[in-house]
């Protein structure tokens, strides 16, 4: 077992709502020099720039993550971390049928631009990717789960998309076994006030600008024997899954 420093939610130049800087190469770089290990690439509803970030990571010698943070037709946002980047892409292909389209407005949204391994422009993301989709929190978390996916609720200390303030609490299904946190500060508050002693809490950045990636302060131990990439992504999504 070894510690490794994480940061699980992190969003790319392809969230309408991130700065048009945080590139997978540069996410890649401010996470190195903040001194984290593995690093979860989280966009809103798509994961078009997991592939150029896992190119990008490796060259830091960072544990790259596919993620997506979903919008459930509750307005809850929900995040899944994929096994592999394969699998994450799989889900895509079928997660986007639930997604009610609408044009962007970058006016007011942002871009949503899709980029390479240089972080070279290759394409841009049409339709806006913050809405909600037509899944709930139990068909999206069912979806993901078919892929191999970890998931979890984000931000629960959020009254914006966090499942509290919109639900009031954590749902009876799906079980939950991780919740995140945005404030590591307020962990106490909310396993007393929420009964979340028996639950994994992630303390993640959900980082739009790169000064507001995590410094290596929050770590998982993970077993990384014998060692490579894929087996500590195994673990770690074990470890949220709660087996």
């Amino acid at each position: 077992m070894n510690k490794y420093f994480y940061d699980l939610h992190v969003h790319s130049c392809l969230s309408p709502c991130a700065d048009n800087d945080m590139t997978p190469a540069n996410i890649a770089g401010m996470a190195s020099i903040c001194g984290l290990n593995i690093v979860a690439l989280t966009d809103h509803n798509s994961v078009k720039n997991c592939r150029a970030f896992f190119t990008a990571a490796k060259k830091h010698g960072l544990i790259p993550v596919a993620g997506i943070e979903m919008t459930t037709a509750e307005e809850v946002h929900i995040v899944a971390l994929f096994p592999t980047l394969e699998a994450a892409e799989a889900f895509d292909a079928e997660y986007q049928k639930y997604r009610v389209l609408y044009k962007n407005r970058t006016e007011i949204f942002g871009d949503q631009l899709i980029v390479d391994e240089n972080d070279d422009i290759v394409g841009v993301e049409e339709n806006l990717l913050i809405n909600a989709s037509t899944l709930s929190i139990p068909e999206s978390t069912s979806l993901a789960e078919k892929y191999g996916a970890a998931v979890f609720p984000a931000h629960i200390d959020r009254d914006e998309n966090g499942v509290i303030a919109v639900l009031g609490g954590l749902p009876d299904t799906p079980v939950f076994n991780t919740v995140e946190l945005r404030d590591g500060t307020k962990r106490e508050e909310y396993i007393e006030k929420h009964g979340l002693d028996q639950k994994l809490i992630l303390t993640d950045s959900d980082a739009h600008r790169l000064w507001e990636i995590n410094e290596a302060e929050n770590f998982v131990m993970l077993r990384d024997e014998p060692y490579s990439s894929a087996l500590v992504r195994e673990e770690l999504i074990r470890l949220i899954k709660g087996k």
